[in-house]
């Protein structure tokens, strides 16, 4: 670290830490060994699933041990347990992965094993002699809350964003899409060089469209006047302006502008991304002769 004082340790102290860290290799060969041998056995035991979990909090990226756990749970643990048991081992799991994302919140085993514990969410309890949708419900309610929390701790991270989307496209009772674009203009406010943002904003807008949902002609004027005051805010941010610059240039070219004020907007903007980027210059020329090209009576296209 930084500013941090060096203490130089004594021959002695050196020799000590060896010890200690050739003893937690020795220990982590010797349980990572019983793990192994067990999987090859095919061992489907309470004991067994209890290894595994011993050996994924010392290595979480351990994805042989997590595919080894899963085959634990389907051959040995839920044949002979109820619904409600499942639904309880289930969400021990996402607790237990909850906690491990805390220290590695980019490991992608992780989220896949969130993943296929959601998959087997029992639908829930009896209600008036019919199955109901309660225990997935709450599951999949908690894991977007799980997901907001990760985002905030970490506004960039990629697998969260994509996780993310998952949650949304598989949710029981589905998230209006404009909540979702009211999200990302939080995330947004909060930081205009979040890429990620830009980005699940643009795949948002496009469905919106696509579905008649927005106003495709105003929604795009809207976007442009937000990325014209953004490219203004803090034109000396490197990575600001790498996401403008990604999601502008997205705009423009999955929709093309088709009346004349807008194209005139979009000719103005690129002449300023050209005069506060000049490194790409060529690209926002391109980008504007493109748009010249476009006749009046063009219909944009919205896909």
């Amino acid at each position: 670290m930084h500013n941090v004082r060096r203490v130089r340790q004594s021959p002695a102290a050196i020799q000590a830490n060896k010890e200690r860290e050739r003893s937690k290799i020795v220990d982590y060969l010797a349980l990572t060994n019983d793990v192994i041998s067990r999987k090859k056995n095919k061992d489907w035991s309470r004991d067994a699933f209890d290894v595994t979990q011993k050996l994924l909090e010392k290595n979480p990226e351990f994805y042989t041990i997590w595919n080894y756990r899963r085959n634990i749970m389907l051959n040995g643990i839920f044949p002979d347990s109820t619904s409600e048991q499942l639904n309880n081992i289930l969400a021990s799991e996402l607790m237990l992965t909850t906690t491990a994302l805390k220290d590695h919140p980019k490991v992608y085993w992780l989220w896949n094993h969130r993943r296929w514990c959601l998959q087997n969410i029992p639908d829930g309890p009896i209600v008036e002699e019919k199955p109901s949708l309660q225990w997935r419900i709450d599951n999949w309610n908690k894991e977007l809350a799980v997901v907001d929390k990760m985002l905030n701790a970490d506004p960039r991270n990629f697998m969260a964003w994509n996780y993310r989307r998952y949650v949304l496209a598989s949710m029981p009772i589905q998230r209006p899409e404009t909540a979702e674009l009211a999200y990302t203009t939080r995330k947004i406010s909060s930081s205009f060089s979040n890429f990620s943002a830009w980005h699940q904003r643009s795949k948002i807008y496009t469905s919106l469209w696509r579905s008649g949902q927005l106003d495709p002609v105003k929604s795009r004027d809207e976007e442009l006047e937000l990325i014209h005051n953004a490219i203004y805010t803090d034109p000396d941010d490197q990575r600001c302006m790498d996401s403008l610059v990604y999601y502008n240039r997205l705009l423009l070219q999955k929709h093309r502008p088709h009346s004349t004020e807008l194209r005139g907007k979009c000719l103005v903007l690129l002449q300023q991304l050209e005069d506060i980027d000049p490194p790409r210059r060529y690209r926002y020329r391109e980008t504007a002769e493109e748009i010249r090209r476009i006749q009046p009576h063009e219909v944009a296209e919205c896909v």
